[in-house]
């Protein structure tokens, strides 16, 4: 369903995926980065937002993976969403930022081995994306693997890479 012209001026599509998928990804930025004045309000809004972004998705790598992302942060079932990010890559196995977040499940879902992998494919992918957060992610799962040696100097990097990028620090 496309944008229709009123008055010169396009009108907005509410099922437009992208849109949605992005706006989801702005509240979890919003409370991620600590910019929320309502988090409770911002994290239903996202999680909307994300829903109705995968049911215009398709197979949509790119609806699929923002939309899995922050709807794994808002607390959806972490085993959905990897099969939802899976199926992205499935449909793109050369999605860089898909091979990112599904290394950010992995991860939050207690599988540091395979988010290292998933991450360290996504940088092979698209070298300059998100360096300093696959970093990140790469160095805080060696940590939690107990891997001290391995995460530190991943995480230093990450804090060169963007400084203002807080996960590192922590």
């Amino acid at each position: 369903m496309g944008a229709s012209r009123i008055g010169g001026w396009r009108s907005r599509d509410p099922h437009y995926g992208p849109a949605l998928a992005w706006a989801a990804s702005r509240c979890y930025r919003l409370l991620i980065d600590g910019q929320s004045k309502d988090r409770e309000a911002d994290a239903l809004k996202g999680a909307n937002f994300a829903r109705r972004a995968l049911e215009v998705a398709g197979d949509d790598p790119g609806i699929l993976a923002a939309a899995t992302l922050a709807l794994a942060y808002f607390g959806e079932d972490i085993g959905a969403m990897i099969a939802l990010v899976d199926r992205a890559l499935a449909r793109n196995p050369n999605f860089a930022r898909g091979w990112h977040v599904s290394g950010i499940l992995r991860e939050w879902a207690g599988q540091p081995d395979l988010a290292i992998e998933h991450l360290e494919a996504a940088l092979r992918l698209s070298p300059r994306v998100r360096v300093g957060s696959s970093l990140a992610f790469i160095g805080i799962a060696h940590f939690l693997s107990r891997r001290f040696d391995e995460a530190v100097p991943k995480l230093l990097l990450a804090i060169q890479e963007d400084p203002s990028y807080s996960q590192p620090y922590r």
